[in-house]
């Protein structure tokens, strides 16, 4: 199975002052697949939101490469960085990172803006995703006016409107309950089976594991295990 991403003996320092500094990724090699759903787990603290930030060039390791879809992006500039993901990868996050003064629809049509795409084409656009996604009625509707579900499924709709190659999640479903967790991973779960992309899942919530189709643990900066579902739920 194609590689999205590849990620060849990472390690990242931060500087904590007085010339010291601390090692926070500790010599991680790790792949994400296309048309996979993999999730990164492990307790907090241990590195999971620094590597993904790596995975996606908005950091950059102190040490070791980075490839996503062919592209070698620890030899990139910021600037080239910046066009990169705004052309392959998509972002979720837990706490949605909606604009306030924007419809859904508007939200979702952001990353078609930034790219030069005409308003009204990406809004047509964004409006037709939303629609899948059920939120045909909540089109003009800002953030404070939808449930947190709606929002994340405005925040779904925002990562896939340009067709990512990878999408990034962080913590998707922390702020929902059961049932709407439940339907955006099966969101996810559909944009990785049947456009074949690839989804990287940061996950603390037990209950979305068998969503996955791999699972990497991951403890204090270290990939220490690789998963089915099954094994990591009876692991528990």
């Amino acid at each position: 199975m194609t590689e999205a991403v590849s990620v060849q003996h990472i390690n990242k320092d931060f500087s904590i002052g007085d010339g010291q500094s601390n090692r926070v990724i500790h010599d991680v090699s790790c792949s994400v697949r296309m048309g996979e759903l993999t999730m990164l787990v492990g307790p907090s603290g241990c590195g999971k939101t620094t590597l993904i930030s790596i995975m996606s060039g908005i950091l950059t390791p102190t040490e070791g490469t980075v490839t996503v879809m062919g592209t070698e992006i620890t030899r990139l500039s910021d600037r080239k960085k910046v066009i990169f993901r705004r052309e392959h990868i998509g972002f979720i996050f837990q706490q949605f990172n909606l604009l306030p003064a924007l419809t859904a629809a508007e939200n979702a049509a952001l990353p078609l803006i930034a790219a030069g795409v005409p308003i009204k084409d990406a809004s047509e656009k964004a409006s037709s995703i939303l629609e899948t996604l059920g939120m045909g009625e909540h089109l003009r509707k800002q953030p404070r006016q939808l449930s947190g579900g709606q929002q994340q499924r405005v925040a779904i709709a925002r990562a896939l409107v340009h067709d990512p190659d990878l999408i990034v999640c962080d913590e998707p479903t922390a702020s929902l309950d059961a049932k709407t967790g439940e339907s955006v991973m099966h969101i996810l779960r559909t944009a990785a089976n049947d456009h074949q992309r690839a989804v990287l899942v940061v996950t603390h919530d037990n209950r979305i594991y068998h969503f996955a189709d791999r699972i990497l643990e991951m403890s204090d900066g270290t990939i220490t295990g690789e998963h089915k579902p099954d094994e990591y739920i009876h692991k528990e």
